[in-house]
């Protein structure tokens, strides 16, 4: 049997390098990458990658940031427990979005960072919102990617159904041209070098040809009860929470995470919020595209100002 890989010295992960923060008995990590300073003032930028996946989703959204902000601006990116390199729970029942946002307050914390613009994509803006009945008092203001108060059945059933065709295939060839036609139908417009980027992000081949997923698979053993015709009541409550706080909101054109007429009540609930509709990809966002960033970076600027207004107000 192949060995496990090293986890850091992944193609997907050698761009970033990781601290690890214990939340309380040894073994309980999370990994988390630091860019920029975390020692001037602003609110830092806090990046929660989706259900099974990692902070790599958020590899050319730094440096894209840092570039049209002009500046070192904090940003801290998150493996949620179970994911990446951050160490996974002992219980499969424990993978919930309120752990997840108490671990994320936790890591503020030990970072010393006591605001933060959280940005969260799919089930890191569900995370984001539970962080706001958790601990409001850390957020500035809230991006979220794809994300709102309920999930739909169809996005949780493809997940895992992909998983176990994943997970049951065995072949490096074709492995990797089964992962380029997943990733595919969510990225029509991608070159075929970078839909293996992405795949390589959540999974390795090993020597025997297998994929080693970069997460736990207990989170995809959670989902076996979901079917595409279940009716998930969206949870208005957590989306409400926000009411106080500037709210962004983007809905790539491709995914079937967040429907369109719930992305519309979320609208209609915060008229003033921003609403980007990003074309041509699916969930999770590939944040590598100036227009996307730079309305991201021009709100955590704004963001940024209200909030130094209201501190000195």
């Amino acid at each position: 049997m192949a060995k496990p890989p090293v986890l850091d010295d992944i193609p997907a992960f050698k761009a970033l390098p990781v601290q690890r923060v214990t939340l309380g008995r040894a073994g309980d990590e999370i990994a988390v990458h630091v860019a920029g300073s975390l020692a001037g003032g602003r609110p830092a930028v806090l990046c929660l990658a989706g259900y099974n996946r990692n902070m790599a989703d958020f590899t050319e959204f730094v440096p894209l940031l840092h570039r049209l902000l002009k500046t070192d601006w904090p940003v801290a990116l998150l493996d949620l427990r179970g994911r990446g390199r951050s160490s996974k729970r002992a219980q499969a029942g424990d993978y919930t979005t309120t752990n997840d946002a108490h671990d994320v307050s936790t890591v503020a914390r030990a970072l010393g960072i006591g605001s933060a613009i959280v940005v969260g994509q799919g089930h890191g803006g569900q995370v984001a919102m539970a962080l706001a009945l958790e601990r409001p008092a850390l957020i500035a203001g809230i991006v979220l990617m794809d994300a709102g108060p309920t999930v739909t059945p169809q996005s949780l059933v493809r997940l895992r159904s992909n998983v176990e065709t994943i997970t049951g295939f065995r072949g490096t060839g074709g492995l990797t041209s089964m992962l380029r036609r997943m990733m595919a139908a969510n990225y029509p417009e991608t070159q075929e070098a970078e839909l293996d980027k992405l795949a390589a992000r959540t999974h390795v081949i090993d020597p025997d040809g297998r994929a080693v997923p970069l997460y736990d698979r207990a989170l995809i053993a959670r989902l076996s009860g979901f079917a595409h015709d279940d009716v998930l009541e969206p949870q208005w409550q957590f989306y409400d929470l926000l009411r106080h706080m500037p709210v962004m909101l983007l809905r790539t054109e491709l995914t079937d995470q967040l429907p369109q007429a719930v992305l519309e009540e979320m609208m209609r609930r915060r008229p003033e919020a921003l609403a980007i509709a990003v074309a041509r990809q699916g969930s999770p966002a590939l944040l590598d595209r100036v227009d996307e960033i730079g309305a991201i970076a021009e709100f955590i600027r704004r963001t940024a100002a209200e909030a130094q207004s209201s501190r000195r107000g």
